[in-house]
């Protein structure tokens, strides 16, 4: 038999993960960490755990990526540096499946490979009964399969042919942000039968694997990196790395971010996003001229009239002494064009009934863009003209750049974006605070867009 020479002098966080016995494991570091590798001799050990049964030692894993691709290019080439077809088992390349059954007299290890972006292997990774599951770059993953791969793991082999020892779920990554479910997991919820592995930053005294990378590895990393690349990839930090193009540049948080409050005797106004991801912000013209953004209000699969009550209830709690002034998307005044109903309620029907008197603002994208940046721009008697509380979590990671034009895929040119923001969680409450700056500074801002479309309609020849 063929030995596998692996050693944690080097790792030492790897190790710890190996000892554990949590049913849920999550391993975490910055690139070139050692963190497949370790995952991919953990299996191997995992499986060599097994109770004797008949003469064999038999165990079943599942090992998830998110696409075939990524599967194929370093999930399962990894899996094989280890452990090479033929010389410790065979490779079925047409279900990607791996017996390794030439390691140890008597130990048979059965791996599949599945990718979320072929529908047979979801729906194959639903019935399977398993020892236990990898998931490889873990915040890629959805939660959901995170919660189904609990309920298969600790099912093979059965309880009659010698149980599963050690039931569970590993998991390895590079930092996600704060708002994955791993940080809710692991940071927040903390389950008795989960851990997380930490490993140090590849700048640190204390950086792991480096005996296997090259000279330089994590300084070359760095060179042109911006701040968030490096806190994620190099020093193994939980944050946002940017996909896609900021809508807003300008916005700057040590600069914007401050802890305002409404001042009393002067209106609130709101701004209003409708459909199944309502999202209100709560703003309001500071004496001084500032424009202060001090509250927020995000749901998720919810009515408008739902969370119309939300509001309310929100309102009467903090903010019963002031008087409120409602912007929100013209559209939320229409029917749909696919209801029969002439007596079905709009958005804005719903609200009036329930007292909010909400006016609609304007549709024009770039009016609304250029009405947020106006006060992004503007310094008021030597203080930034808009403010944002850090309370407001949601819109303040979208002006970090997670409100964004998405990326074009467009091979062999020059980066591209879309012309339109990309629609998700954080383009809710951005749309309803641009609903409010309308309304505020849109009047220089509509009159300089317009008399700009007409010298460009005046510099067309005849």
């Amino acid at each position: 038999m063929a030995d596998i020479r692996y050693s944690y002098r080097h790792v030492p966080t790897i190790k710890q993960f190996t000892q554990s016995r949590k049913f849920i494991r999550g391993l975490m570091g910055p690139f070139g960490s050692g963190k497949s590798s370790g995952c991919v001799i953990e299996l191997v050990k995992w499986g060599a755990r097994q109770n004797e049964y008949n003469g064999k030692r038999r165990a079943r894993f599942a090992v998830i990526r998110n696409t075939y691709r990524q599967l194929q290019d370093t999930t399962i080439r990894t899996f094989m540096d280890w452990v090479p077809d033929r010389t410790f088992g065979t490779y079925t390349k047409t279900d990607h499946s791996f017996l390794v059954d030439k390691l140890d007299e008597g130990l048979e290890i059965e791996v599949l490979f599945r990718a979320l972006d072929r529908p047979e292997h979801v729906a194959n990774l639903l019935s399977l009964e398993l020892t236990g599951a990898w998931v490889n770059e873990a915040r890629e993953i959805p939660f959901a399969v995170i919660k189904a791969l609990q309920g298969r793991v600790g099912r093979f082999p059965k309880v009659l042919e010698g149980g599963c020892v050690d039931p569970g779920v590993i998991m390895d990554t590079n930092p996600p942000d704060d708002d994955s479910w791993w940080y809710k997991l692991f940071e927040e919820t903390r389950p008795a039968n989960a851990q997380i592995f930490k490993q140090p930053s590849g700048v640190s005294p204390e950086a792991e694997n480096k005996a296997f990378l090259p000279a330089n590895y994590y300084e070359n990393l760095m060179m042109g990196a911006d701040e968030d690349f490096i806190r994620v990839y190099v020093k193994g930090e939980y944050g946002y790395v940017r996909d896609g193009k900021p809508i807003y540049p300008e916005y700057s948080d040590a600069i914007h971010c401050k802890e305002v409050e409404p001042v009393p005797g002067v209106v609130i106004q709101r701004g209003w996003d409708f459909g199944l991801t309502p999202a209100c912000v709560f703003t309001q013209i500071h004496p001084d001229g500032r424009w202060l953004i001090f509250d927020e209000l995000v749901a998720d699969d919810l009515g408008i009239d739902t969370f119309a009550d939300q509001v309310n209830l929100h309102c009467a709690q903090k903010y019963s002494q002031f008087q409120f002034e409602d912007y929100g998307d013209p559209a939320g005044s229409q029917r749909s064009a696919m209801s029969a109903d002439k007596d079905e309620k709009t958005c804005f029907d719903i609200l009036r009934g329930k007292g909010i008197k909400i006016q609609p603002s304007a549709q024009n994208l770039t009016i609304r863009l250029e009405s947020v940046k106006k006060p992004l721009n503007t310094l008021h008697r030597g203080k930034p003209q808009l403010q944002l509380h850090p309370r407001c979590k949601t819109l303040r990671k979208g002006f970090q750049g997670r409100y964004q034009y998405k990326r074009l895929k467009i091979a062999g040119t020059e980066e591209r974006f879309h012309d339109t923001p990309d629609k998700n969680q954080y383009s809710h409450p951005h749309d309803g605070l641009q609903y409010v700056a309308v309304k505020v500074f849109g009047g220089p801002v509509r009159s300089r867009t317009e008399r700009t479309v007409q010298l460009r309609y005046e510099a067309v020849p005849a």
